[in-house]
């Protein structure tokens, strides 16, 4: 594994800026680089999209279908018992009325329920990813002279300067995760005067 040190940017220029001062410093191009971290939710880890298996939304949705089921077969068999009894139609119109009353009962219970996480005015967080999107200058560093290259990079405005074990191959950071919770450098994590 090896030891990287890296700060988020807003922007490129910035990024390219910070990058072009630690080449001032001594370090090689091939022990920097700089990538753009995307907004939280949106890695695309799934093949439709998103970095979580489901919504966090959705959590109680099978609660209120199942509810809904319930509710909805009994109003849809009372229906179908009126209609049954004032019109003389045949019992399966009830058996008919009790189905489309559970569908649309499941329907309505389940989409109750996901409009906010299950209960009213309660927002659920997304997941719990604590990177903050803009662009990551990282730098392969020793212990040596990681203090330095987190210098340059607070020097530079970089912000969130973090300290990671990863591996670096061909130039980048390949086993970058942006799910995971980043390392603050403790040397560096207070603001500067």
């Amino acid at each position: 594994m090896s030891l990287i040190v890296a700060a988020r940017f807003t922007t490129f220029p910035a990024a390219e800026e910070a990058a072009q001062r630690l080449f001032n410093a001594g370090f090689v191009e091939e022990d920097v680089t700089l990538f753009f971290v995307n907004p939280r939710g949106q890695h695309a880890r799934y093949p439709i999209g998103g970095d979580t298996h489901t919504d966090a939304g959705s959590k109680e949705a099978p609660k209120g279908a199942g509810m809904g089921v319930t509710i909805g077969a009994v109003a849809g068999a009372v229906v179908g018992v009126g209609i049954f009894a004032a019109f003389s139609a045949p019992i399966i119109v009830s058996l008919i009325a009790a189905g489309v009353g559970a569908y649309v009962g499941s329907l309505v219970g389940a989409m109750s329920r996901t409009r906010s996480g299950g209960h009213a005015g309660e927002r659920t967080p997304l997941h719990e990813e604590t990177r903050d999107s803009g662009v990551l200058v990282a730098v392969h560093v020793s212990p040596d002279n990681q203090l330095e290259a987190a210098g340059v990079l607070r020097d530079a405005g970089g912000v969130a300067i973090e300290r990671a074990s990863g591996r670096w191959q061909q130039g980048r950071w390949a086993d970058f995760d942006p799910l995971k919770t980043p390392v603050p450098m403790k040397e560096f994590a207070e603001k500067r005067a």
